[in-house]
């Protein structure tokens, strides 16, 4: 009985006592701390009704908030991503396997694909390389891609390589609340016309490239090198692998009966599609025009070529009437023409002299020197 009543008076203070002793009050438990994301994050945000929240919490619980508002989404960015964390990720989000293995690789043809209740929207990003002149190891573009995962609640982007960075894409559609309120496919839709962008943006500065080479190739010197078109043609053939394939995807998601894009974001995708068909204009010409100066260098190669084959021909002429002259007065035969005159040596010199100088005229005349 005593010892009930000790345990009984003590049991409640036990907790406090301890407390003391660890230097923290019993009332107040230690707070669990606060997860990180890993390095692969670029960044993670909670958005509700178009606004984001704010903080910066781990992918996890942002996706857990997400699920208990209403017109809620989380966007997070990865940039890539090891396999653990990728891994760790689809459990978070529900990724099937072959997403997560797909989200690991780079070097995807743009296209989009419905995995249950996830839809993969893959992008490719083009980057242009500044350079001081083209050379036949040149890099003028830079590619890599972005693969967007969308679900009802999130949307998870995995970019690889160093192009295509997603920062100004968030920046500015958090400046529109309106379009950002219509959940993950807003995200897309500003994803693509990134894309787009970037596409004009180096379409431009390639018009520029092309202006330059054709410069040099049709000046007089025709200081061009043919492995230096041949070079920006390689990287031309990579730009148009990055942008033209987009085209399918961009005509699935517009189609009415898949219903992925909601119908008020609609007419934002058409837009997209429309700068995207510039873009593809602008490559094709591009292209014809790269091919035509490639074909003009050719031919004034094979011109020049021409040339030098005349000009060889005409100086051995030349030389062929001095080696007949001389090869006839060699011969060594008792009776020939002038071999008793005087003169007949200087005769000899002072005729093939006269022959070259005549032929030398008349190649001359002809163009052929």
């Amino acid at each position: 009985m005593v010892q009930s009543a000790v345990r009984t008076r003590w049991a409640p203070r036990l907790p406090a006592l301890f407390g003391r002793l660890l230097g923290r009050s019993a009332e107040a438990p230690p707070r669990a701390g606060r997860r990180s994301n890993p390095d692969a994050v670029v960044d993670c945000a909670v958005y509700v009704n178009g606004r984001r929240e704010p903080g910066r919490p781990h992918y996890a619980d942002a996706y857990a908030s997400s699920r208990r508002q209403r017109r809620s989404f989380v966007w997070l960015g990865l940039h890539d991503p090891g396999p653990a964390t990728m891994a760790a990720v689809g459990r978070v989000f529900g990724l099937d396997e072959l997403s997560v293995e797909q989200a690991l690789a780079d070097g995807h043809r743009p296209t989009v694909q419905q995995h249950g209740d996830v839809t993969l929207l893959v992008l490719r990003t083009a980057g242009y390389v500044e350079h001081t002149e083209l050379t036949d190891t040149s890099e003028v573009i830079d590619t890599g891609d972005v693969m967007v995962f969308l679900g009802d609640r999130f949307v998870v982007t995995v970019r690889h390589g160093a192009s295509g960075a997603l920062t100004p894409v968030r920046q500015e559609i958090e400046n529109r609340p309106g379009i950002l309120a219509e959940g993950p496919w807003a995200v897309a839709y500003a994803v693509c016309a990134r894309m787009v962008e970037l596409y004009l943006e180096v379409a431009g500065h390639l018009e520029k490239d092309l202006e330059r080479v054709e410069e040099t190739v049709f000046a007089r010197d025709r200081s061009a090198d043919i492995q230096h078109i041949y070079q920006l043609k390689r990287e031309l053939v990579e730009f148009k692998r990055a942008v033209w394939p987009l085209q399918t995807p961009l005509r699935t998601l517009l189609e009415q009966r898949t219903g992925l894009v909601p119908p008020a974001l609609h007419r934002w995708f058409v837009d997209v599609e429309g700068r995207l068909t510039r873009a593809v204009d602008r490559i094709a010409s591009y292209d014809e025009l790269l091919n035509s100066i490639l074909q003009s260098r050719l031919a004034q190669l094979a011109v020049d070529q021409n040339n030098d084959m005349r000009k060889i021909a005409a100086w051995a002429a030349i030389a062929a009437t001095q080696t007949a002259v001389a090869g006839v007065y060699g011969m060594n035969f008792t009776y020939m023409p002038e071999l008793g005159w005087r003169y007949g040596y200087a005769g000899a010199l002072l005729l093939m002299a006269l022959a070259a100088v005549t032929l030398h005229r008349l190649f001359r005349r002809s163009g052929w020197l």
